[in-house]
């Protein structure tokens, strides 16, 4: 079969290999719609290790050509909803409050960790059962696509930060997950929302999902914005996108016992600090969690609820829309490129 990925780190392209075949309990898949997603484009170019040969790709709707003898739930023809998190629900360590981390850290991000991704004629989806869900009657695929991992990891930056009513928020960077960052705090309650972003049709929507104030370095220290606005600091700090620098800005926006979320992936070489004035000299009650999207289907199959009744339009995030297998290619360079007026690219298959 065939498949889009990375050839060598800084070297994409297209790459040849066997058709991945099912176990007892899993699924074999064929896209019917995929996103690429700048996990993948920061893999791409090392942010994950060498890797040769690797087909990308974590965001997927497909049909099903062939399960396991041991799944239940599913058969052949249906199309389904992949989780971007697949766990492993045989490990002790899913039973806990987090089920990302599997086999370790992060470890049940299957398709970019530990195989090839979505980006193929075909793919692997284990212990299908438990990681699929039935695309519900009538909803658009890509509508669906956009609960994978952009909302189920906006959504969980707003869990991790225990978003109540009326909290005042800010979420620095409002690419795709801020988005879905913003939306997830607004239906949780929040009051006052600012987001911290410059991209005017970022702003637009951040605004229709709920933001009360925009945030621009332009205009100065984001952090000396924030606290004229709210001054003391904001009951809940959100990272969803910026760089080593944004760490300690965040820790500065958060008054004392607020807590600072980030679901935003740092380089390896990142030295992540902060003057301990900031953290109260350690005494302040910040609390400061990084956390990676769950997985499995009934958190999909949650967010597709919210989606099917209208809480959220899903389909904002998405700017640029490609037709044909051929064309994930494109696709995926431009979600490297990330030029000004990109949010989400997503290819159609069907």
């Amino acid at each position: 079969m065939k498949g889009y990925g990375m050839i060598a780190v800084d070297q994409p392209g297209w790459i040849e290999k066997e058709k991945p075949v099912a176990g007892p309990l899993d699924a074999i898949v064929r896209p019917i719609a995929v996103a690429p997603c700048s996990s993948d484009t920061h893999a791409l170019h090392g942010g994950i290790g060498e890797r040769t040969n690797l087909i990308l790709g974590h965001e997927a709707v497909g049909e099903i050509v062939e399960v396991g003898e041991l799944v239940t739930r599913f058969k052949a023809g249906d199309k389904v909803v992949v989780a971007c998190t697949t766990p492993d629900w045989l490990q002790p360590a899913v039973q806990g409050k987090y089920n990302a981390h599997d086999n370790g850290a992060m470890q049940s991000f299957k398709f970019l960790g530990s195989k090839d991704g979505v980006m193929a004629e075909y793919f692997h989806v284990n212990q299908a059962d438990a990681n699929l869900v039935l695309l519900p009657e009538g909803m658009k695929p890509e509508a669906a696509l956009m609960t994978v991992d952009m909302m189920s990891t906006g959504f969980h930056a707003t869990e991790l930060a225990e978003v109540e009513y009326g909290d005042s928020v800010v979420v620095i960077g409002i690419g795709p997950v801020g988005l879905m960052a913003v939306a997830g705090a607004q239906l949780k309650g929040a009051g006052r929302i600012m987001v911290v972003g410059t991209r005017p049709n970022c702003v637009k929507i951040a605004k229709e999902y709920g933001a009360t104030d925009v945030i621009s370095y332009k205009d100065g220290d984001i952090v000396g914005q924030v606290m004229t606005l709210v001054p003391g600091g904001v009951d809940k700090v959100i990272i969803a996108g910026g760089n080593q620098e944004t760490f300690a800005q965040a820790v500065s926006m958060a008054k004392a016992g607020g807590v600072i979320a980030n679901v935003n992936f740092f380089d390896p070489t990142d030295v992540l600090t902060m003057p301990a004035y900031l953290w109260g000299l350690g005494m302040a009650n910040k609390d400061i969690r990084g956390g990676f999207c769950p997985g499995g289907a009934l958190r999909i199959e949650k967010l597709l609820n919210i989606v099917k009744y209208g809480r959220v339009d899903t389909t904002k995030l998405i700017t640029h829309t490609f037709h044909g297998f051929e064309s994930m290619e494109e696709a995926f360079k431009l979600m490297d490129e990330k030029p000004s007026d990109l949010i989400k690219p997503v290819v159609l298959i069907d």
